[in-house]
């Protein structure tokens, strides 16, 4: 079976596609969320909370020590 980008397994064909999202939405099957997309919205949450909890001058040195890998990877 193909997979979506995500990696969801979906028929190939129009019809069994429109048979399953059918399916899906009498639920009568029930569409399973994979882990990647749970793991990416906590990251996500957690990303904004750090940067919120962050002082200034702690952002300063981090964001310091970012620019300072990137530039000296030439």
């Amino acid at each position: 079976m193909p997979k979506g980008p995500q990696g969801q397994k979906r028929p190939a064909d129009v019809i069994g596609a429109a048979v399953m999202v059918a399916r899906i939405a009498t639920g009568e099957v029930e569409e399973k969320r994979t882990e990647k997309e749970y793991t990416r919205k906590a990251g996500v949450i957690g990303g904004n909370v750090r940067a919120a909890n962050l002082s200034p001058k702690r952002r300063k040195e981090i964001a310091i020590k970012a620019a300072q890998a990137r530039w000296s990877k030439k």
